[in-house]
């Protein structure tokens, strides 16, 4: 039996604000149920990476005698946090190409009669990838559909506004007066086909990367735009990957110490282009 040190997250401190999860190179940390998890203690080195990046304090390092890796006994803890942990634990064994751990979580589930949601078909296949999910490379089929008597109207575009980074729009734009604002992470509008009609119309864009920007900058940035104007409401969309969301936690800190009471709306958008919530 050997001692080892690993994180261990505080659920009740964790305002699941993301910050964590582009700091885990190895994966292991994941927002499920608006809390950092972690999902395996597979791939937890211990270094501790992620603690200086929770502004809450929840992550801290433990050292605890553990046998070699036992991944029914694993199980046994999943279990208890529910469906999307459960799920959660066999993609990220499916995306480490850990076929053998896999295989026993899903025994584990089959001999106690727990369903989940869980595609196996490739979980035999190698993958080159590592660490945050969302670098993940894939490539999607895409059929292409011809119509020939239909004919295609041209869209408009449904910006109201220049500039549109978050970075370079002043805190005291004149548009961000009495208006319905709209965060997307700078992915969403290439994603979602629909980004214009359903998510722009008849708001202000603020746009930005949750993953490669400052978060502080922007916490700040937006904090004096919600003091220096009346704004309606805000929606902040973004992709279903763990470092988009990040964000989340940002702009309702700026709402916060804005002082205000504004509306808040998350949308967020799956990596094939479907909206999700």
């Amino acid at each position: 039996m050997a001692t080892r040190k690993i994180i261990k997250i505080n659920a009740e401190k964790c305002n699941g604000c993301g910050l964590c999860i582009p700091n885990c190179p190895e994966g292991a940390i994941q927002i499920i149920d608006e809390k950092a998890r972690l999902i395996s203690d597979l791939f937890c080195d211990g270094l501790g990476a992620c603690i200086g990046h929770c502004p809450e304090g929840a992550i801290t390092i433990e050292e605890r005698e553990a046998k070699d890796y036992d991944e029914k006994k694993v199980m046994e803890n999943i279990v208890k946090q529910g469906q999307n942990v459960i799920k959660a634990h066999l993609e990220h064994l499916k995306g480490h190409n850990q076929s053998g751990y896999l295989n026993e979580a899903l025994d584990f589930l089959k001999e106690r009669k727990i369903e989940v949601d869980f595609r196996e078909d490739h979980a035999g296949d190698q993958h080159e990838h590592s660490g945050c999910p969302g670098s993940k490379v894939m490539q999607f089929a895409r059929r292409e559909r011809v119509d020939k008597n239909k004919v295609q109207a041209k869209l408009e575009s449904q910006l109201r506004q220049w500039p549109i980074q978050i970075k370079l729009i002043p805190a005291i734009a004149p548009f961000l007066n009495n208006a319905d604002i709209l965060i997307a992470a700078d992915c969403v509008p290439f994603t979602y086909a629909d980004f214009h009609e359903d998510l722009l119309k008849g708001k202000v864009l603020l746009v930005g990367c949750p993953k490669l920007d400052d978060l502080d900058l922007y916490q700040d940035k937006i904090t004096q735009m919600l003091k220096n104007n009346d704004v309606k409401t805000i929606t902040y969309a973004h992709m279903e990957v763990p470092c988009c969301f990040g964000l989340v936690g940002a702009i309702k800190t700026a709402i916060s110490e804005a002082g205000k009471n504004i509306p808040f709306e998350e949308v967020v958008i799956s990596i094939k282009g479907d909206r999700l919530q």
